[in-house]
């Protein structure tokens, strides 16, 4: 991977300086650090609605604005750096789609009086729902039975760790993270394919 640019780099020391500060208790300092790293979010949030569906979910600002009051309301989360930053608001936005997802479904069943619009009734973002709860159920597998793998997967999947970052987070080597990453992902798609796991 390359060298950051200066400005990254100037950047990544005024996010870990904000971060510092949120630790030391000035209760504007995450504000501070979550508006430096905006952008970086909104991709992550982006690439995130995608997976869940697109049109039929919600949309990137709203998630991205759903995350940081879940972020906010916390005040006790310290972050060591930019990189453990954007993986916890990363699985604060899974959380944010994943509660989404469970609404729509228990509307489609009658659950609660909110009624779904013939706009709304979208088969497709139904599917898609059902794909988040399924993965988010899935990972809750491989956290009993690997806790580390299941970092990886928040971490590279909903955080959108590259490999090096994601190596320096888990505090292992480059090497040891493709090779976990390649056995998550075997793993995930073993779970979430029913025909995959009949083959022998």
């Amino acid at each position: 991977m390359d060298d950051p640019s200066p400005f990254e780099a100037a950047r990544g020391h005024q996010v870990t300086l904000a971060l510092q500060a949120a630790r030391g208790g000035d209760p504007a300092a995450l504000n501070e650090a979550f508006h430096l790293v905006y952008d970086e979010v909104r991709a992550i949030a982006r690439a995130r609605v995608a997976r869940a569906g697109g049109g039929g979910t919600m949309d990137t600002t709203a998630v991205v604005h759903e995350a940081y009051l879940k972020l906010a309301r916390h005040g006790g989360l310290s972050f060591a750096d930019r990189q453990h930053f954007l993986a916890v608001a990363s699985t604060a936005m899974r959380q944010v789609l994943l509660d989404h997802a469970r609404r729509r479904l228990s509307a489609r069943r009658g659950g609660g009086a909110e009624h779904l619009s013939l706009t709304a009734a979208d088969p497709a973002a139904d599917e898609q729902a059902r794909e988040v709860v399924a993965l988010d159920e899935a990972l809750g597998r491989l956290a009993t039975l690997d806790p580390q793998l299941s970092r990886l997967v928040e971490l590279r999947y909903f955080g959108g760790l590259t490999i090096e970052e994601t190596a320096q987070a888990l505090g292992t080597s480059e090497a040891t993270i493709k090779r976990a990453w390649r056995r998550a992902r075997a793993w995930l798609q073993r779970e979430l394919d029913p025909d995959a796991r009949e083959e022998p």
